[in-house]
């Protein structure tokens, strides 16, 4: 059968229209399957608490999740917190703390944690056993080693005087901290403070007997700090909400991997270091997962979120030692809705 030329015509019109939808629907799908760019920070050079996000790279994690995400690394977490307030990160890794801190200033940007990888914070006082000193009440009298910008020292006043500890009896010295472990292994400090799963495990590495250090964990003596979160700009949060599930799905993943990886993290880790060692990285990650990640309350209630009472009362220690202009409360500084159902945040 011979088609009439006005069928034809329209056969060549419905063919050109199926193919011109077939190349505006290839466009369209090539420009959803384009990455998003996260600018990630971190607050100090990598070690072995940047596992989880090592990981989250190295294993595709977050090309998965339909991101590249760049890392760079700050001064400190006021310098990152400062980064994600003025948009040149998007997100970054920072003590909770310095966050409640920052909210608690009049005219602060509206960040907000949204994710805890350490649940409880690594604040420690580490002294040596020879020099007197085996429990938090040892340190009256003593001579206590203090890094510029450590952050465990802005909790300490209120951690003594909970612990019935006169500050005016404890000598502090302030120091760098590209000396602090080695000032004390030397024997010219009782103490320092500083975070355990460094300045303790430093220690070891240095010779300093491990029965004759003294790990004294803010956590243990009545501290309610959290620890590392990770903070998101809030219009990154507003405009990309999927990029900031992706990012968290990924980084809980990555944290499974270094928990039950860990020799495979410490040597993806070193290998981002320079000169770092990888039996003192390996020694770090297995004391920070222990210590502050896979807590009691982690198991029970998932990683990545928080107890608002809690956070309430860690809000309150703060605020011990420092004026807010505006108390913030739990809800100004964490939001939990990018995290994934408990299902998807449970670790063993």
């Amino acid at each position: 059968m011979r088609a009439h030329p006005t069928d034809a015509v329209r056969y060549v019109v419905v063919l050109l229209t199926g193919l011109l939808g077939l190349a505006g629907f290839g466009a369209a799908a090539s420009e959803v399957r384009q990455p998003i760019a996260i600018q990630f920070t971190l607050d100090r050079p990598i070690n072995a608490a940047a596992a989880p996000f090592v990981m989250a790279d190295v294993d595709g994690l977050f090309g998965s999740e339909g991101l590249t995400v760049t890392t760079d690394i700050a001064s400190g977490s006021p310098d990152a917190i400062a980064r994600v307030a003025a948009g040149t990160s998007d997100v970054a890794l920072v003590d909770i703390n310095e966050l409640i801190r920052f909210r608690g200033q009049s005219g602060a940007a509206p960040i907000k944690a949204v994710f805890v990888l350490f649940n409880r914070s690594p604040y420690a006082i580490v002294a040596r056993k020879s020099r007197g000193i085996r429990v938090l009440s040892d340190i009256e009298g003593k001579t206590l080693g203090v890094a510029e910008g450590d952050l465990s020292i802005r909790l300490w006043p209120a951690l003594a005087r909970h612990n019935g500890i006169k500050i005016a009896n404890v000598r502090q010295s302030t120091i760098s901290a590209a000396v602090r472990e080695p000032m004390l292994s030397a024997g010219q400090f009782d103490a320092v403070s500083g975070f355990s799963y460094l300045s303790a495990v430093n220690l070891r590495d240095r010779g300093v007997p491990a029965d004759d250090l003294a790990v004294l964990r803010y956590a243990d003596y009545g501290c309610e700090a959290y620890g590392f979160a990770v903070i998101v700009n809030p219009a990154f949060a507003a405009a990309k909400p999927g990029a900031v599930k992706g990012f968290l799905r990924a980084a809980i993943a990555g944290t499974h991997l270094a928990i039950h990886q860990p020799g495979r993290a410490a040597d993806e880790v070193v290998s981002r270091m320079d000169g770092g060692s990888r039996d003192l990285e390996l020694e770090r990650l297995r004391t920070l997962i222990s210590d502050n990640i896979l807590t009691g309350e982690v198991k029970r209630d998932g990683i990545g979120g928080i107890d608002p009472a809690r956070f309430e009362r860690s809000i309150d220690q703060v605020a011990e030692d420092f004026k807010f202009q505006k108390r913030p409360s739990a809800a100004d500084i964490f939001d939990g809705a990018f995290l994934p159902p408990l299902g998807g945040r449970l670790v063993n």
